[in-house]
């Protein structure tokens, strides 16, 4: 693969800026698991299966929530996070989510998307108000399935 470049010493200085910049943030991605666990092939085997099937069920109690009154989403990405701990996969997943859900916050604090998102709620506000109105105009306070004739 052609990437742009064929000095190997720019490639080596850029992966090491990478590695740096991830030393110092503290953030290293991999096992979070203790040291003697990781000295031990099969216990950590067994460390990530047991994280696995405890994240896995987070994360399904989480997709059952979200038809059902229960914070879905909050549950689902604390399994996520639960697996962050032993896989880099999560960990990868949950930097993109954490990144994305920062730019929308503040994409929302934009005051012009606010200014435009205060209009369109004013605006479904008085749509739904006059819907009510015309309803009870014509019905009263007689609920749908109990009208007979029109």
């Amino acid at each position: 693969m052609n990437t742009g470049s064929d000095d190997r010493a720019e490639a080596a200085v850029a992966s090491d800026e990478t590695q740096t910049s991830v030393a110092e943030s503290g953030h290293g991605l991999g096992s979070k698991a203790p040291e003697f666990i990781k000295a031990r092939r099969m216990l950590h085997l067994s460390w990530q299966v047991g994280i696995f099937i405890i994240g896995l069920a987070v994360v399904v109690l989480g997709i059952i929530m979200l038809p059902l009154p229960g914070p879905g989403w909050v549950v689902i990405f604390g399994g996520m996070a639960i697996w962050a701990t032993e896989f880099v996969w999560a960990q990868l997943v949950l930097r993109w989510t954490k990144r994305k859900v920062t730019e929308a916050a503040q994409k929302a604090l934009d005051p012009k998307v606010r200014r435009r998102n205060i209009i369109l709620t004013s605006i479904g506000l008085v749509i739904v108000a006059a819907l009510v109105g015309v309803y009870l105009y014509k019905f009263g306070f007689e609920m749908p399935w109990n009208i007979k004739d029109q």
